[in-house]
């Protein structure tokens, strides 16, 4: 009995102590001594939401960049103003990262477009050590601004490839590259921030306009050398490769890995070849809003023929507008480069051109595209 007096004895007394706690708390709430109990909840909770963003960010970056390759051109110095000697400097152009153990590596088209150019892939580990490699061979893709080379290795660590076809604008993301050419991984973040776009960016060696389709927008900085870096997702999986920045701030394409990974698939498949069929025209897109204005049909200005081409042998020249290709006609949502997509090497395809006003029609046998 007695013991049962003092336990209801003791819940009495914690009973006073706990509404007397409550009192003196709303007291000061009311004279603005102590801070709503919801705002120091959410400042608690919003510190460790950050907390928990960064270590995440953290993480991935630790995880991935062992694979992340800085791609180097290495320049011959002629002149040397102390001394007649020669000599040769690497200089950072770009970034690829690592798709095989045994050397293969994506990168974009532009990065290794110059065939008379020495190339070396450079990797650094986690625990800072640099390796540099030459790149033996180089497999450009035609149709998007993608490219495969391969370096004699075999103990490398492939990142792992998501699925692009389920991105959702709002995403985040996060962009890893060699940014202005240090040889070092930068690192930004962002999200996706809008999906489907397209761009034409300006090929700085030829000065010509390519037509990138089906891109994936993001705000994550992408800067200079940053080209054919990965975007990849929270759980460390490559969405998209790095390839071009628009004119306005903080907003950067990159194309979907999806289209990478089919593209893998084939020159694996195939035994090391990228075979894609090619009318053999370089060329510009006249939109609709310019083609009204300069009094001109839209589709695609011929910019250069190749020689020995299908379209060589047709009769394109330089200067035509190539209005339709198999009586589809050409606009910005419907391409050249995506009819051509769906074509096979040795297939003849009919084409419409705009010349000096007049209409010609022609026919064309799709070659074979170098892909080296």
């Amino acid at each position: 009995m007695f013991n049962q007096f003092k336990i209801k004895a003791l819940t009495i007394v914690l009973v006073v102590v706990a509404l007397w706690i409550i009192s003196v708390v709303a007291v000061l709430q009311m004279l603005g001594k102590l801070p709503e109990g919801s705002t120091v909840v959410d400042r608690l909770t919003e510190k460790q939401r950050v907390v928990d963003e960064e270590s995440v960010v953290i993480d991935v970056v630790e995880r991935v960049s062992p694979s992340v390759v800085s791609i180097a051109v290495e320049n011959r110095q002629i002149f040397d103003p102390f001394g007649s000697s020669q000599g040769s400097q690497e200089s950072g152009i770009g970034t690829g990262f690592v798709v095989s153990k045994d050397g293969l590596i994506l990168t974009n088209k532009h990065v290794v477009s110059n065939s008379g150019e020495k190339y070396i892939a450079i990797l650094k580990g986690a625990d800072g050590s640099e390796k540099k490699y030459e790149v033996k061979k180089v497999n450009l893709d035609p149709f998007n601004d993608l490219a495969l080379v391969r370096i004699d290795a075999s103990d490398l660590t492939p990142m792992e490839l998501g699925d692009s076809d389920h991105l959702k604008v709002g995403q985040k993301v996060i962009a890893i590259g060699n940014a202005l050419g240090r040889f070092q991984n930068t690192v930004t973040t962002g999200v996706v921030s809008g999906l489907g776009r397209g761009v034409s960016p300006v090929d700085p060696t030829t000065g010509i306009a390519e037509r990138l389709d089906d891109l994936v927008q993001t705000d994550a900085a992408i800067n200079p050398g940053n080209s054919g870096g990965p975007l990849v997702n929270t759980g460390g999986q490559v969405i998209a490769i790095n390839s071009a920045v628009a004119s306005a701030e903080n907003i950067g394409f990159a194309i979907k890995i999806n289209i990478a990974k089919q593209l893998i698939d084939d020159f694996q498949k195939s035994g090391g070849k990228i075979s894609r069929p090619q009318l053999g025209v370089r060329y510009t897109h006249v939109s609709r809003d310019v083609a009204i204005l300069n009094e001109v049909p839209e589709g695609e200005y011929v910019r250069e023929v190749v020689k020995g081409s299908g379209a060589n042998s047709a009769g394109v020249k330089v200067g035509d507008i190539i209005t339709q290709l198999d009586e589809q006609k050409l606009t910005e949502e419907n391409s050249l480069v995506q009819i051509i997509r769906g074509k096979k090497v040795g297939e003849t395809i009919k084409i419409r051109v705009w010349r000096d006003g007049k209409t010609i029609d022609m026919t064309a046998l799709l070659g074979e595209a170098v892909t080296e």
